[in-house]
């Protein structure tokens, strides 16, 4: 395309980036953002090796600067130099600039974009706890795909696949943002493919793992222990129950405001004996000025974290107990937190529980609680959702003593 001032500032933005080159200047291409931005890039050769270098962006460096700037790109190919390695190389003689660590830009991107998402908390968790640990010193120009695919197969190798393809998502996101903010010419992550294809998952814990893990939980105390028996008892999400704090208590009733589900839903639980007994042992940590925000915190001032090794703290304790029971080794299948969500769920349906009232328990909006039913469907199910829950803290409670039977089960099916 033969590009003029007039044409250059008419062009309008796309879904996806459009590299325009210019016919008057070959080797110069004028990069558009589906944000608007736009910038200049320039490839040459230094030998047999292909390069590109980021010019500066328009309208600060007009088609004019541009193309004078591009040719003396060329001309110092020519003469066998690579004018991005000089750029690089005065840059690092430089102080380093604290401004492009991406430590620095995660912080900005926190600010500027994911404090207005919903998902914003979890987003920002993942990429302190991934890529500001692996990455945070290091100059985000720095960063190439290898890393990120090294740092994915890190990630996967540790046997958290969901997790890694989680990160490839929130950092893609991320890297796109530094690109719209013209502070990568390009994303490392292009092209970057998920770890592996994700299957739905239907793990459910048997009644012995039920036994270890409730056993477990009670060996290890807090935090996690009490922290694993209410994610089994109640059926709620991870997120959902470490954030959990006393002013959303009120008596036997849990109640979350719809900034704290994942689906933007108020959502009350009633809280069962042993739920409202596990609360009341945990002793309370209070932040430096003295207030209480958090039960399940370390710190006073967070809700708990670190999931992983959380998780693996209840599993090895788990295999620890079964493989005494047994005599032998026991090698017990992987389990999420999650999976005590569904545990639950399955939990109730095994007592007779009515799909809908499980659903309301999990506050879940999906099927027999969607379209329509969940337009013109306003009873929120309060009185059976207080006696589901209450029947699984009865079935758990058999399953851990062993005194459950299938009378038993039968005789609570008109819950």
């Amino acid at each position: 395309m033969k590009l003029t001032a007039q044409s250059v500032a008419k062009i309008k933005p796309a879904d996806k980036r459009q590299q325009i080159s210019d016919d008057n200047c070959p080797g110069l291409n004028l990069i558009v953002q589906p944000s608007g931005k736009k910038g200049w890039a320039v490839r040459y050769r230094i030998g047999d090796t292909h390069r590109r270098m980021t010019l500066g962006a328009y309208p600060i460096l007009s088609l004019a600067e541009a193309r004078q700037r591009a040719r003396e790109v060329f001309a110092a190919a020519a003469e066998g130099r690579d004018p991005a390695e000089e750029v690089r190389a005065a840059k690092a003689s430089k102080p380093e600039d604290d401004r492009d660590k991406v430590s620095s830009l995660l912080t900005q991107y926190a600010k500027r974009h994911l404090k207005s998402l919903k998902s914003g908390a979890t987003v920002k968790r993942e990429l302190d706890r991934f890529v500001g640990a692996e990455w945070g010193d290091r100059d985000i120009h720095s960063i190439t795909k290898r890393d990120v695919i090294d740092l994915l197969d890190e990630i996967a190798d540790s046997g958290r696949t969901v997790t890694a393809n989680r990160v490839r998502a929130y950092l893609s996101k991320f890297l796109n943002w530094c690109v719209e903010r013209d502070i990568l010419p390009m994303s490392p992550a292009t092209g970057v493919k998920l770890v592996a294809k994700e299957k739905s998952r239907d793990r459910v814990l048997s009644d012995d793992e039920v036994c270890w893990f409730w056993q477990a939980c009670d060996d290890l105390g807090f935090p996690w222990g009490p922290v694993g028996q209410v994610l089994l008892l109640t059926g709620q999400r991870l997120g959902e129950v470490v954030g959990m704090s006393d002013s959303e208590l009120m008596g036997d009733l849990w109640h979350m405001d719809a900034g704290r589900t994942k689906n933007g839903r108020a959502h009350d639980v009633p809280l069962s004996k042993p739920v409202r007994d596990i609360l009341a042992g945990v002793e309370r940590t209070a932040d430096e000025k003295g207030r209480v925000q958090f039960i399940f915190t370390t710190t006073g001032e967070t809700p708990l974290s670190g999931f992983n090794k959380g998780r693996n703290h209840i599993a090895g304790r788990m295999a620890a107990i079964a493989s005494k029971e047994a005599g032998e080794a026991v090698t017990i299948p992987h389990w999420t937190f999650h999976d005590l969500r569904r545990t639950a769920a399955t939990g109730m349906a095994r007592l007779g529980i009515a799909v809908r009232v499980t659903e309301a328990v999990l506050n879940h909006v999906s099927g027999t609680g969607g379209g329509i039913v969940a337009v013109y469907q306003r009873h929120d199910y309060a009185d059976e959702k207080r006696r589901a829950l209450g029947a699984w803290a009865g079935l758990v409670a058999e399953i851990v003593t062993g005194n459950v039977s299938s009378e038993k089960v039968v005789s609570i099916r008109g819950v």
